[in-house]
């Protein structure tokens, strides 16, 4: 599935993800650190992804980790830094939560600097962690 905007694509065809574009961002994001490349690629097989491109050129990325039906987890969102700034953070969610695949599920994503983004798609902070449970 495609979505076009001013000259801007986001597609769900996995065959077009550049690992080498998405590696290179996840490994100097804060988040994404000491991730190998192999690691990122099992990771994107393991999920559903979305690439944003220009011109054929890849430029942001969203991955969820889903059962796609009850549940699914945002993470690894980017629009390369030069992109920023022109809404195409909002179109890529925009995207990713009207995909058929994915539209009636609930979410969860931790996010450190992003609240605004996703506020923007209803996401709220939790009141309160009772009852999530973490092991590492």
């Amino acid at each position: 599935m495609e979505w076009e905007k001013n000259s801007f694509i986001v597609s769900d065809d996995a065959s077009k993800l550049d690992i080498e574009v998405i590696y290179e961002f996840l490994t100097n994001s804060y988040w994404g650190k000491g991730r190998t490349k192999e690691l990122i690629y099992e990771s994107i097989q393991n999920s559903f992804s979305l690439g944003l491109y220009l011109n054929g050129k890849q430029i942001g990325f969203a991955r969820a980790i889903t059962d796609y039906y009850t549940f699914a987890y945002l993470c690894d969102v980017f629009v390369l830094e030069e992109f920023r700034r022109k809404n195409l953070g909002h179109f890529l969610m925009d995207c990713l939560f009207k995909h058929p695949k994915l539209n009636s599920l609930k979410w969860l994503l931790k996010t450190t600097y992003a609240q605004s983004l996703y506020q923007d798609f209803n996401f709220k902070e939790l009141d309160s962690t009772f009852g999530w449970m973490l092991r590492k």
